[in-house]
Order: C-alpha cells, then sequence, then structure tokens
C-alpha cells in the first residue's frame, strides 16, 4: 500500500517537474553583516537559527513524495527563546520559556532533540530559564516558576531536580541564572528575588550566599544571568543596570556599567559572557544592542539595532561566547539565535584592552 501511494505520488509529481520550464526567480542577496575594528579585529555575521528543520539533512525525493500525501514533519522551532549554552561537542542548548522546554541542536551530526516534562506530575518544567553545563556535557537548567535547578544527562535524560522540596515547591524563589565548577565542584545560581547569589555543592547543598539587597558594591537589586570566566563571576545586576565581577569566594572585584542613556550605560542588561581577549560583551534587552566593555569598565564598542535583519534585535536575551570566539545572540523576539564571528587580535593584547572600532 506505502509502494503504491508513492508512485502515485510520484506520478502527481512529474508534471510539476517535468513540464514547461517556469520563468527564473530572483535570486535574493544573503544577508552581510561585518565590523572592522582595530588591531586587526573583526566581528562578522554567520547566519541565524530557529527550527529545527535546519538541522536535518536535506530531505530525499521519496520523503518529499511522502510529505506532499502524508503532510510535512511536524519540526519544533524557537517560541520565545532565552538562555543560550554551548558543551563541548559544539551542540546549542537554548531554553524556551514559551515552549516549556529545552532544544539541543547539534549542527555536526545533523541531529536535534527537545526537552520536555510538561505532563510529569513530579518536577515538570514550567518555566525554564538558564542553562549551563559541566565538564561531561550535563546540563542544568533553572526554572524560574518551579523554583528548582533541572539536571539531565548528556541525551537529555532527566536525572534529578535540585531544590526540589517535598510539598512540591522548589527552595528557590525564582531561579535564573546558572554556572557550573566542574573542577571545583560547585554550582552557582542567583535567585533573583533573593537578591542573592547561591553556592552549591554538586549535591546541592548550600555552601555560601553571596550579596544582599541594596545598591553599594557586593549588592544587588534582581541579579538574573551569571558567567564563570577563569577565577571570576560575573553577575547581572540588571535594576542596579550593571554588571558585577567577583572572585569564586564572592570578594566583590570591579563593576561595569551605569544607569542612564549616555555610551556605557545600561537600560535592561540581561546576559553577559567574556571573548578571548577578556572583554565582557553585555546584551540590552530593551536597547537592541550588545555592549562590549574591557575590564577597566571602558565601552569599547556595541553592535545590534532594533530590527529583523542580520545584525539587528528586538528583546535579545541570551548571550554565549564559545572558546572559538564564536558569539551567539539569543534575538527572543524574533524567535531566532543569530551567530556571529569574533576574530581577535594576532598582536599581543594591550594592557587596556582597547578594541575601538566601527562599521
Amino acid at each position: 500500500m506505502r509502494a503504491a501511494i508513492i508512485v502515485a505520488g510520484a506520478a502527481m509529481l512529474l508534471p510539476l517537474s517535468w513540464g514547461s520550464p517556469k520563468p527564473n526567480s530572483p535570486q535574493s542577496t544573503p544577508e552581510q553583516w561585518q565590523m572592522s575594528l582595530d588591531g586587526g579585529r573583526s566581528l562578522s555575521w554567520e547566519r541565524s537559527f530557529k527550527s529545527e528543520s535546519e538541522v536535518k539533512p536535506n530531505r530525499g525525493f521519496w520523503n518529499k513524495v511522502v510529505d506532499v500525501i502524508a503532510g510535512a514533519p511536524d519540526y519544533h522551532f524557537l517560541v520565545r527563546p532565552y538562555s543560550i549554552a554551548a558543551d563541548s561537542r559544539g551542540r546549542i542548548i537554548v531554553t524556551d520559556p514559551g515552549a516549556a522546554g529545552v532544544h539541543i541542536f547539534d549542527f555536526a551530526q545533523r541531529k536535534y532533540k527537545f526537552i520536555e516534562r510538561a505532563e510529569k506530575s513530579k518536577n515538570a518544567i514550567r518555566t525554564p530559564q538558564c542553562v549551563a553545563v559541566d565538564a561531561q556535557d550535563n546540563i542544568y537548567v533553572t526554572d524560574s516558576d518551579a523554583g528548582v535547578i533541572f539536571v539531565f544527562e548528556p541525551s537529555g535524560k532527566f536525572v534529578r531536580a535540585i531544590g526540589s522540596l517535598k510539598g512540591g515547591e522548589g527552595y528557590f524563589k525564582r531561579p535564573t541564572g546558572i554556572a557550573v565548577d566542574s573542577a571545583a565542584q560547585r554550582i552557582y545560581v542567583t535567585d533573583t528575588l533573593r537578591d542573592q547569589v547561591f553556592v552549591l555543592d554538586m549535591q546541592g547543598n548550600i555552601l555560601q550566599t553571596i550579596g544582599q539587597t541594596g545598591q553599594a558594591e557586593g549588592e544587588f537589586n534582581l541579579p538574573t544571568e551569571l558567567r564563570l570566566d577563569g577565577q571570576n563571576l560575573m553577575v547581572v545586576d540588571a535594576m542596579n543596570f550593571r554588571v558585577q565581577v567577583f572572585d569564586r569566594s564572592g570578594n566583590f572585584r570591579y563593576a561595569v556599567g551605569k544607569i542612564g542613556d549616555s555610551a556605557g550605560a545600561m537600560f535592561r542588561p540581561k546576559a553577559v559572557s567574556v571573548d578571548s581577549e577578556g572583554d565582557l560583551y553585555v546584551v540590552d534587552g530593551v536597547w537592541g544592542v550588545v555592549q562590549v566593555f574591557n575590564r577597566q569598565g571602558q565601552l569599547l564598542y556595541n553592535f545590534g539595532a532594533r530590527g529583523t535583519h542580520a545584525g539587528e534585535f528586538q528583546l535579545p536575551a541570551g548571550l554565549f561566547i564559545d572558546h572559538n570566539d564564536r558569539v551567539y545572540v539569543v534575538d527572543s523576539f524574533n524567535r531566532r539565535v543569530q551567530v556571529f564571528q569574533y576574530v581577535a587580535s594576532k598582536k599581543p593584547v594591550e594592557q587596556d584592552g582597547a578594541k575601538g572600532g566601527g562599521k
């Protein structure tokens, strides 16, 4: 029966394939975007992606025949993506509160997986927020609604929920940012409503808390994302309009950003990451830009604008830079991830990290 359907479908397609030639449609020019920076540095737009269909291999002729008859596959796509990370295999992991799950894009192996637990009576994923991976590529996801941290194997198999209490509630009020220090066996997580960063062991026991409510150094007002870089712990202090940098023990080191509308000011910082030269990239959700600072807090340059084209954003959220200086920006309202390639200077990095530059 299936063979007959396929043959019939093929017959239906033959006139379309072998009929009179159609006039050539104008070829759309691929989008391009690039910034030239001082010292031979550059930042260029590579691509964007938004769907499982972009990971899968091109479907062959007979698959397309079946699609005509039975309908095309129901691919997963980004709904309201938020946070992003890459593991040691180069897989891209994106949380999606709009889809109540986590996307795993493996472009190298042409594979895709969607993690969800919506139908589970216990430890269901409700609002996945931020994501991190450990040295073994286990996946850690905070859930701001459930109040827990979900842990999955690299395959996506559920392992456990850190902070899950007997009554079904989570210990954390609103867990958001997360980072894992595999060498020291520590997990760092921000609790936005408590204005604190919790330091946990790998079993989820609380070892230390960092910060309290306030505006002084080491104090927070709705902290969100965080990132580990070397010995530094960077925390997005959202409503203090800055990123604070601590050592791994929680001692304040320095901060970048300020309130206002001048260069270097932040309005709605969402995420932070660091390139190979040690400069901090901070995404601003409302302004739709990524600002780049050196470690002295000086604004070096920014990129992005509001829009839908290459290098333009609408409510960007997540940000991650991998070890190859590939910059991933979660363009949330455009329902996509944009990928940029930063090329560092071939010269020794100067102490002030000055880059400068423009389009």
